[in-house]
């Protein structure tokens, strides 16, 4: 197994951010987004970490018009291109767009019926630091899904994924993938911190082979 290699916790560049808007996610935040509708009724206050662009807030949005989303991120950038975004999609009154450290956030105890997160933690240097965050906002009886990157046995592996994932990206595009892909968390660093939280009800699994998912319904 490779050693983890660390990148920059906040994409806060304009370039890198809007090479990352124009990355083509559709399939996987659309699937993100469909399995997050399931989780609750006709009403829900949902926290979304480190939003980006707000890719996925909007498809969900859409899938549940009665939700209200609060989507958040500690990357200026990032959420110029996301308010952008919202606009456009006409969401503005749906989705509310914050400049939140997901480490370290100023909502009240118990807050949110869902909070979920894609693809963030593999951008946390110690990711235990927000989990205990995500437990400590969310409702007592509410639900949590995080997804993110896993990372590979070898820098093989990582060439082979990146192939094989098919995607047009430029070379600047590639590099931020095989970055993330290096800084990515394995299945047992995630049950050790889901071990230290206490979440026992967790399920987590490797849902594609370069993700992994955590549900608590």
């Amino acid at each position: 197994m490779i050693d983890r290699i660390l990148e920059p916790e906040v994409m806060d560049n304009d370039i890198e951010a809007y090479e990352y808007d124009q990355m083509n996610f559709t399939d996987v935040n659309t699937d993100f987004a469909l399995l997050t509708s399931k989780l609750k009724g006709k009403k829900a206050k949902v926290l979304d970490i480190g939003t980006g662009t707000a890719q996925i807030p909007i498809i969900l949005s859409n899938l549940q018009p009665q939700w209200h989303i609060i989507a958040v991120d500690l990357a200026e950038s990032m959420l110029k291109l996301a308010s952008k975004n919202i606009e456009n999609a006409g969401k503005s009154q749906q989705i509310t767009l914050t400049l939140v450290d997901g480490k370290k956030m100023p909502y009240d105890d118990h807050s949110f019926d869902i909070v979920m997160s894609n693809s963030l933690i593999h951008h946390i240097p110690n990711p235990l630091d927000l989990f205990r965050e995500i437990d400590r906002v969310v409702k007592s009886n509410g639900s949590i899904l995080i997804r993110d990157l896993l990372r590979p046995e070898s820098e093989n592996d990582i060439e082979e994924i990146v192939k094989q994932a098919n995607l047009d990206y430029n070379p600047r595009q590639k590099k931020l993938f095989k970055d993330s892909l290096n800084a990515a968390l394995t299945l047992d660093e995630i049950k050790e911190i889901i071990s230290q939280i206490g979440w026992h009800n967790a399920q987590v699994y490797q849902s594609s082979s370069r993700h992994w998912t955590l549900i608590i319904n």
